[in-house]
């Protein structure tokens, strides 16, 4: 007789068994969320050849080459007009997009993966739920329009805000707000990438600048990112997104030069990109002009530089795959390195709606194209290389970009060479940008977990952890902590000026007790101090404007020098 145990219904039995409570729940929502990213990112896909058909094809009588692996054609259709009605449309797609994101929602402009980053890090987690609607109807337009943008940033901004959106429905705290948020844009980029693995890395490397990753989002961002995959396969097919040739592995010393001079000429490149693009950001912020208009100035002069150069428009992908299959000139590849940077600079910088994942991958696919024709050498290794190797140091995310061009590539041969160039880049990019204002194309990256406030709480219990096992027990007044030693612990608070960490225990006369936080407006000595956190019975509290004080409180406190002196009145040693 069977033993219960091994029947299906056995085995889902233990599972669900261990995975219990908060697990199970997260495990949940990240299947819906897979699902509700993999369908947003079809209605992306849609409406943006439904826009790029419409806006370029019919109205400006120009066709870009397509993905065959997406069902587009490889060749360019230009229309008896030429080429000259395409900064027209351009113009005006920019303006629609001005208005529209400044109306309706002003974070849905720009490169969206950026705003992800940001509520991540500041708002815990919340975007607005007009997002999502205002990013893809804005981004479809602004790329199908003839914008230099791709659909990295859209795709993972709507999905993300998804996440956020049925994190707030099902009544969530921040962190499994957080959570949920990246877990939503994983599965939507996913989708677009056919690239699970590489894309839940993506969303946990982004957020910090220096080599960290959100670990502990990890399986859940796969597991979502695996089920949009899934569903998207079913949809629109298994292909990677890039078709090429089967590629010889790494092969003796004069290979791995090449890979080598690849590596360094990209981490010059992703040295400037982020620097082009936030200084075009810049002086477009500084025009006297109405940020409606500012987009449709962009567009303008994009669809004027793409008379010269029309492989510029849109996220390029059929040009990529052009430069694969090596049918793409040597001096065409060297102009489109530099032409695609300022393209999506003005596209993006200026307010269009649009990612700068797909435009950096280009910009590395040409770089990595013309290393290979100068070299005499087959180019397919060397644009999967070069797409790896620019944006693993432009954006520094070295890991994920490592596996999401081998997944969309399926040029898994190349996976040491690949990871030879995307680490010589970040290093070469991570030393000549270390005094540069502008050091990765997402600027709401925090260095280090400890520098991101969605940690700093943690990181605060941790402190007081130890101040409460190890009070000071010899001083004769308040206690001045060493934020040295604290800082060990893994806090990351900036103290500007001349400012102090203090703790001391609250005074029975001191006339706060009784009050709420609120009422004292967390101030104790007139405006100069904070109170961040208070232990009270051994309990660790981190207070809010509803926190009543009681005598006894031990208080931390962030005070000016002057500051302790005033205290006296108020606090005693802890």
């Amino acid at each position: 007789m069977t033993n219960p145990m091994y029947t299906p219904r056995g085995v889902v039995a233990q599972m669900a068994a261990v995975v219990q409570g908060r697990q199970r729940r997260l495990i949940i929502d990240t299947v819906v969320l897979g699902a509700a990213g993999a369908a947003a990112a079809l209605l992306f896909t849609q409406l943006l050849k439904w826009s790029t058909g419409f806006l370029l094809g019919t109205l400006a009588g120009y066709t870009p080459p397509g993905l065959p692996s997406e069902g587009g054609s490889p060749v360019q259709i230009i229309g008896p007009h030429g080429l000259w009605l395409i900064p027209v449309i351009a113009g005006l797609g920019g303006l629609l997009v001005g208005a529209i994101t400044e109306w309706l929602a002003p974070e849905a402009e720009g490169h969206g993966t950026d705003a992800v980053v940001r509520a991540y890090h500041r708002t815990e987690g919340r975007l607005r739920g007009r997002v999502a609607p205002v990013k893809l109807i804005a981004s479809a337009i602004t790329i199908g329009s003839g914008g230099s943008a791709g659909r990295e940033g859209p795709i993972a901004l709507v999905a993300a805000s998804l996440g956020s959106w049925y994190a707030t429905l099902t009544r969530r705290d921040a962190r499994d707000r957080r959570l949920l948020m990246l877990v939503g844009a994983a599965a939507g980029l996913s989708a677009v990438f056919r690239s699970p693995i590489g894309t839940a890395l993506l969303v946990i490397e982004v957020l910090y600048s220096d080599m960290e990753f959100e670990a502990g989002a990890l399986l859940y961002a796969a597991l979502g990112a695996i089920v949009a995959y899934a569903l998207n396969g079913l949809v629109a097919g298994w292909d990677p997104l890039f078709r090429i040739s089967p590629i010889r592995p790494l092969h003796g010393a004069l290979d791995t030069m090449w890979y080598v001079v690849l590596g360094c000429i990209a981490g010059v490149v992703a040295t400037a990109t982020p620097e082009l693009f936030y200084r075009t950001r810049d002086a477009f912020r500084r025009m006297p002009v109405s940020p409606i208009f500012r987009p449709a100035i962009g567009a303008f002069l994009t669809g004027l530089l793409a008379l010269a150069l029309p492989q510029v428009i849109g996220g390029g992908y059929g040009w990529v795959q052009m430069a694969i299959d090596g049918k793409l000139a040597m001096g065409v590849l060297a102009m489109l390195v530099i032409a695609k940077l300022v393209a999506m600079s003005l596209t993006v910088g200026s307010g269009g709606s649009g990612g700068v994942f797909a435009p950096t991958l280009y910009v590395g696919a040409m770089l990595g194209a013309f290393v290979a024709t100068v070299a005499g050498l087959p180019p397919a290794p060397f644009v999967i290389v070069g797409m790896a190797a620019v944006f693993a140091g432009a954006a520094r995310v070295p890991i994920a970009t490592l596996m999401m061009v081998i997944e969309m590539t399926g040029g898994y041969t190349l996976l040491v060479p690949a990871a030879l160039a995307v680490i010589i880049s970040y290093f070469v990019q991570a030393r000549l940008s270390r005094d540069l204002r502008y050091s990765s194309l997402y600027e709401a990256q925090v260095l280090t977990r400890s520098a991101s406030p969605a940690h700093h709480t943690q990181h605060l219990i941790t402190a007081l952890n130890m101040l409460r096992d190890q009070a000071p027990q010899d001083l004769s007044d308040i206690g001045e902590l060493n934020l040295v030693a604290l800082l060990r612990s893994g806090l990351a608070v900036e103290l500007p000026g001349n400012r102090r960490i203090v703790a001391g225990a609250l005074k029975r006369e001191s006339p706060f007790v009784g009050t709420t936080i609120g009422a004292s407006g967390r101030k104790l000595d007139g405006g100069d101090t904070n109170i961040v956190a208070l232990v009270r019975g051994g309990t660790i509290i981190v207070p809010d404007a509803a926190t009543m004080l009681e005598a006894g409180d031990h208080l931390v406190i962030v005070t000016s020098e002057a500051g302790v002196q005033q205290l006296r009145a108020n606090i005693e040693s802890w």
